[in-house]
């Protein structure tokens, strides 16, 4: 429940509704304002995965904590420096507040369910998380037509402001799961940090199913590389794997054996050895590379919504419906993050099936809220038929992408889960950075329509990867090996 009320919070933020239009209020255009949108994307960018590695090394919780204090910082330069500078800035907090969430606060939860035994319900939880997220979001752009009405863009940003500083604040709340590795691991990186480490090793390729080894907690308070304490990793997988025998576990082995791990020499080489054996997973085992590839296309379908608005605008409809209109959007979001939990067992064809239709719904949607440009008469139900078509699209492409992130969590083997999370995360924010540089340079030919329309496209062809892409549920073959 804390973990579903600090995600939530996140996006409780009135502004959200309205930030395009304070832009293009205060003199930007659609270019300048894709602009901005590239300078927030581009610092996610350069600390997506640092920063990942950065939550493998020291404290989750901590690292979410400063993220909320950015996420204030950020809003409230918009609110006193309404410029192009200021907005820029604002980008640059709120893009590394990002960055230190992104990756941190999924490993965070699945460590915390690994602790209980519990991963399983990972799907559900976040979908949870999601929904949470868009029901925030939800009443906060239905909230921002009347804190408009009553007090203007002041009034929505300085409300963002503590609502962003309430998010903070239950980041100080979190759970401070152990971070989990298998025994096998465990002693891999004790003996890369005795300056045993071979060139070719493989800490991830090699290690087969999860259930076939022990799990590690290990103390993220303490510096370091890791040193098995009291038994050695590989005598304490064999005594787990003794035991599971003898209590008739066949096939499976006690997932709740563990072995206390302590952290030895620097935090620099610890950093340095998180970071280099996420990558390597990311990189190296293909049930792993698919799934960071899948996540980041679905996940970065959502920087479409900052076009929203203008389409809504350039219909011709007030701020105040425009928050409404964007609130349809925001709603078939919700429901496709509420249903994940009840879908994170479709196959790969259904989910490329539901995707087509998405793209297919995203296009009409965007067209039919354009075509309101040229019937100023039924501005209104063209509009409203758009949107709601693009909420249905929002909330398949919603769906999709929680139940391909959990599939890929799942996939993940090694110690270095939110350096993982953060490589798709990164590749997140290229295909963000390809959308707005797509959407500057059409703007100078077209109109927001088509060129909201033409972003269903990449939805369709995510129908046409994800039967190749999609890793397996656990507990399925999965084929991990190197690739």
């Amino acid at each position: 429940m804390r973990a579903v009320l600090f995600r939530g919070s996140a996006d409780l933020i009135p502004l959200y509704a309205l930030y395009a239009l304070l832009f293009a209020d205060h003199g930007l255009s659609t270019a300048q304002i894709s602009g901005l949108l590239a300078i927030w994307s581009t610092t996610s960018f350069l600390l997506e995965v640092p920063s990942g590695a950065w939550a493998d090394t020291v404290s989750r919780r901590g690292l979410l904590i400063l993220s909320g204090v950015l996420l204030v910082a950020g809003f409230a330069m918009w609110t006193v420096f309404p410029s192009y500078l200021g907005f820029a800035l604002g980008f640059v907090l709120w893009g590394t507040s990002g960055a230190l969430m992104s990756g941190t606060f999924e490993a965070l939860v699945y460590d915390e369910l690994a602790a209980r035994g519990e991963t399983s319900d990972y799907p559900r939880i976040m979908g949870c998380t999601r929904a949470a997220s868009e029901s925030a979001a939800l009443i906060a752009i239905v909230a921002a037509a009347p804190l408009f009405a009553w007090g203007g863009y002041a009034l929505v940003g300085w409300t963002s402001v503590a609502i962003a500083g309430l998010h903070a604040l239950l980041a100080c709340t979190l759970p401070s799961a152990p971070k989990v590795v298998s025994a096998e691991e465990a002693q891999e990186l004790a003996e890369s940090d005795d300056g045993a480490e071979s060139a070719d090793a493989d800490p991830v390729g090699l290690l087969g199913d999860r259930g076939s080894v022990a799990s590690v907690p290990v103390d993220a308070g303490v510096d370091s590389g890791l040193e098995p304490s009291g038994t050695t990793g590989a005598k304490a997988a064999a005594a787990g794997k003794t035991g599971a025998a003898d209590n008739g576990m066949t096939g499976a082995v006690a997932a709740e054996t563990t072995v206390p791990v302590r952290a030895g020499g620097s935090a620099i080489a610890r950093y340095l050895l998180m970071l280099r054996t996420g990558l390597r997973e990311a990189v190296r085992v293909k049930a792993v590379r698919h799934g960071v590839f899948l996540a980041s296309v679905l996940y970065g379908m959502t920087a479409f919504d900052e076009y929203f608005a203008l389409l809504a605008g350039d219909a011709g409809v007030t701020p105040s419906v425009t928050a409404l209109l964007v609130a349809l959007t925001v709603m078939g979001a919700l429901v496709g993050s509420a249903l994940a939990g009840r879908t994170e067992a479709m196959r790969a064809r259904t989910m490329a099936t539901a995707l087509a239709i998405g793209g297919v719904l995203f296009i009409a949607g965007a067209l039919l809220a354009g075509l309101a440009v040229h019937r100023p008469e039924a501005v209104y139900p063209l509009t409203a038929l758009g949107f709601s078509a693009i909420g249905i699209a929002y909330g398949i492409v919603y769906n999709a992408g929680v139940v391909a992130s959990a599939r890929l969590q799942d996939a993940i083997e090694g110690p270095a889960r939110a350096t993982v999370t953060s490589v798709s995360g990164l590749l997140e924010e290229v295909f963000s950075l390809a959308v707005f540089g797509f959407v500057a340079l059409a703007s100078l030919w077209l109109p927001i329509a088509p060129i909201v329309a033409l972003l269903g496209v990449p939805m369709l062809v995510a129908a046409v990867l994800v039967p190749a892409w999609l890793p397996p549920r656990s507990g399925e073959s999965r084929g991990n090996g190197a690739a």
